[in-house]
């Protein structure tokens, strides 16, 4: 093997080990402080035609956040997760547009699971919350078109520029996934009682491939007793 065949061959080595994903279970991510820059982002190149986000959390914050982002070219909200604590509104936003879901019980200090999903076709969009299945609700259709920047723990201004303290998270978060599909009921039943269900195929907690901003802690989400 030449020099230049032994390059190429230690390049693909460890263009491999950095894309090697991480097994997440029984994990979670550590938000310890606001800041701009705390944050987990993906970067991929796909339309989506539907999705379906899932994560669960718990932070002490008395001001609004965003535990969960999508922003592309086109959108600095394609597709958002966020809580506005002055109304008491979980704020879902599928391309620009905001839809509410008002009357929910989020207390701080306490975790929380959160399942959002969304079809381009019919443009309806549905919240879960602990367990409860809301109502569907209009929303924008049509496909929203990448490449995208999955953020969790914050929301980016612009596609790949900046970010903005008040949307800081502050706090734990775990088992994140997302889908390029709607997932079942059932499915979604099992994930709320943390029981076995399909992984993500956009987000995998138990294959994450993501970039994790200096300052974001993972540690195990439970301590064993011995």
């Amino acid at each position: 093997m030449d020099f230049k065949m032994m390059t190429c061959f230690v390049l693909v080595i460890l263009t491999a080990c950095d894309a090697i994903p991480r097994d997440l279970s029984g994990k979670m991510f550590i938000f310890p402080r606001e800041g701009n820059f705390l944050y987990v982002r993906k970067a991929i190149r796909q339309n989506f035609h539907a999705v379906t986000v899932c994560l669960r959390s718990v932070t002490d914050l008395a001001r609004g956040h965003t535990p969960f982002s999508l922003s592309t070219i086109y959108s600095s909200n394609a597709f958002v997760i966020s809580w506005n604590a002055a109304d008491k509104v979980m704020e879902l936003y599928v391309d620009g547009r905001k839809t509410e879901y008002r009357g929910l019980d989020y207390k701080l200090s306490a975790w929380h699971s959160v399942c959002t999903t969304w079809n381009a076709q019919s443009g309806l969009l549905q919240l879960w919350f602990d367990g409860q299945r809301l109502m569907k609700k209009t929303s924008t259709s049509g496909i929203i078109r990448g490449p995208f920047a999955i953020v969790v723990g914050q929301r980016e201004k612009y596609y790949g520029k900046g970010y903005s303290m008040e949307h800081s998270f502050v706090g734990l978060m775990s088992d994140v996934h997302m889908w390029d599909s709607i997932l079942s009921d059932c499915d979604i039943q099992k994930y709320m009682n943390e029981l076995k269900f399909p992984p993500g195929n956009v987000l995998n907690w138990t294959e994450m491939d993501v970039e994790i901003a200096e300052g974001v802690v993972v540690e195990d989400k439970f301590t064993a007793c011995t």
